[in-house]
């Protein structure tokens, strides 16, 4: 009973806190004109892209249709070896579950690989952003061993200026910037590749999407 009340104690305190969150309004200067001339500008935005997602830790491949995708992922021995795979691009491989039919995302855990789309690249720090609209669970990027993007070639930007741009009003649920595989380091510089997501990075450049 003693515990039962002290949770409800720490729950009511904890909504006041945010209660009050709410209701304070902060005043904050106006964001700084930009002016697009300044700005980096790439002449070769998917070679500088190619350079900065190597730099992170993913790889990128550019291919001329989706029907060259399977075959390069064939080539890659952890994907020859899964068995659970959902594909949010079937027209370029098809997956071994329906995440639509999943209710529960607890039921991913085990997840091999992710086949996403991406909407459009950022070369100057070789990020992809994914629409939300697209997943049938969020978790589907973070939670796979390994994840591939499928990326049109006409859809890219040279930097952050412009893709903001481009998503300003963006309307879906849920939208995610995505570069390289995850990383983590601890203070003696000991780097672990996909500690709190996927272990790999594999982005299909398609040139008739």
């Amino acid at each position: 009973m003693e515990s039962t009340k002290s949770t409800q104690a720490d729950t009511s305190a904890r909504q006041a806190i945010l209660d009050r969150i709410r209701t304070k309004r902060v005043d904050v200067p106006p964001l700084p004109d930009i002016d697009p001339d300044r700005v980096i500008q790439f002449d070769q935005p998917i070679d500088k892209f190619v350079e900065m997602l190597a730099m992170v830790g993913g790889q990128a491949h550019l291919v001329d249709s989706h029907a060259d995708i399977r075959g390069m992922l064939d080539e890659i021995d952890v994907f020859n070896n899964a068995t659970r795979i959902v594909s949010l691009a079937p027209d370029a491989v098809a997956g071994t579950i329906d995440a639509s039919q999943i209710a529960d995302p607890h039921d991913l855990a085990t997840l091999d690989w992710t086949i996403a789309r991406g909407e459009f690249m950022i070369a100057e720090n070789g990020s992809i952003w994914v629409d939300g609209d697209t997943l049938p669970h969020r978790v589907l990027l973070f939670i796979a061993q390994y994840l591939a993007i499928v990326v049109p070639r006409s859809q890219i930007v040279s930097n952050m200026h412009q893709a903001y741009e481009r998503i300003e009003g963006f309307g879906a649920r849920f939208g995610v910037f995505v570069s390289g595989p995850s990383k983590t380091a601890d203070i003696e510089q000991s780097l672990v590749l996909g500690a709190h997501g996927c272990r790999k990075l594999q982005v299909f450049i398609v040139g008739d999407m």
